[in-house]
Parts: C-alpha cells; structure tokens; sequence
C-alpha cells in the first residue's frame, strides 16, 4: 500500500503540473473530481488484485456516480495519470495506460470484438496507451490498439488502429497528421502544440480513391 501512496503523491503533482487552474495541493485534493477518482480506483484495483472483484465493482461504480468518471478497476494505470475535467471518461476492463499520461472529458477507451464464434470474448479487448500520451477531449480510442509514447489524439478523434510514438492524430477515423522531429516529452494541453513536424499524407477514403 506504500507504492500506492506515492504513486496518489504524483497524480496529485501531475495536476499541479498540467493544469493551471489548479493553484496547490490542497485545492487538487479537495476540487479535482478528476483525482478523486484516480484515487478510488487505486483503491479499487488493490482489491481486484487481491480477489475482491465483487467489492471492487461495486466501489467502482459509487466512484462512477459521484464523479461521471468510469474505470474499471481491472486496468491498468501508470504513475502521474490525470483526468482533467473528467465527465464522461470510460477506461474499459482490458486497458493499460503508461505513467504521465492525460485524459481530457469525454474520452473513452473502449472494446471490440466483444464475440466470436466461441461467444463472449473476455482476453485483451481495450487499448494500451504509451508513456506521456496526451488525449483530447471526446476522442474515442477502441479495440485492442496500441498507442505509442509521446503521442497526442486530437479533440473528438476516432482512434481503431496502431498509432507509433512521437504523433498527432486528427480526425474520424483518426489518421497520422504529423510527426514530431522532436522526441521530448513536454507535455501539451488538449493534444496539440505548435512544434517542428513533417506532415503525413492525409488517409484516403474508399470513395475518394474511386472519383479518381
């Protein structure tokens, strides 16, 4: 439980990191609605690792209706994670997201292929996200994808395939729209930034590649 608690110390220092409307600790602690559910579901997820699912569950979704925040407690989730603003977020089950990592509202990670032949499908059905990702608001990121480190996923993006580190990704379905000559890590509120980038070619669409 002690890994636990620093690991709580730095989701609190990542807001006060990135967001500036948070001005110390103790307002963090007491108004981010964001962190308040980070903190529960560590709570949560000790109790899943432990064999308290049921329990687990259940604390999880008391943290779903004070927050508007839904995680899982079975994902899984590096150091220094934050939510900002928060409402409408969903981490699904099979989720993985790396440390340093920042969700804005609306975001979903979400499954697919939930059947097959066999019926319900319960192995890896969610994405894994990369250290120091950043995704904006509304973006949906669904199936079992990969996201690479220091990528960021544009406001409202559709996100269903591999993405490799060091992106931008733009758009429904969500295409390349930039890489970054520069492999830091400074973080970029909303996804976006202005910075040295070589433009990727736009994805064609089925229909476009036709008219041609």
């Amino acid at each position: 439980m002690n890994s636990n608690y620093k690991t709580i110390l730095q989701d609190v220092q990542a807001i006060i990191d990135r967001d500036p409307a948070t001005r110390s600790k103790l307002e963090a602690v007491l108004c981010s609605s964001g962190l308040h559910a980070i903190v529960i579901y560590r709570g949560a997820h000790w109790l899943w690792e432990h064999k308290f699912c049921l329990t687990a569950r259940i604390i999880s979704q008391i943290a779903r209706f004070l927050t508007g925040i839904e995680i899982h407690p079975a994902a899984k989730i590096g150091q220094g994670f934050m939510i900002d603003h928060g409402m409408g977020v969903v981490i699904g089950e099979t989720a993985e997201i790396g440390d340093n990592v920042t969700l804005y509202h609306d975001v979903t990670l979400g499954g697919r292929k939930f059947f097959d032949k066999n019926g319900k499908k319960i192995e890896k059905r969610h994405p894994t996200l990369g250290n120091n990702v950043t995704v904006g608001c509304g973006a949906q990121i669904l199936g079992p994808i990969t996201i690479g480190d220091n990528v960021k996923i544009g406001s409202n993006a559709i996100v269903i395939d591999d993405i490799p580190a060091n992106c931008t990704v733009v758009n429904t379905p969500a295409y390349i729209l930039k890489k970054s000559t520069d492999k830091g890590t400074v973080f970029c509120a909303y996804g976006l930034e202005n910075d040295k980038y070589e433009i990727a070619p736009k994805r064609r669409t089925k229909r476009q590649t036709q008219k041609n």
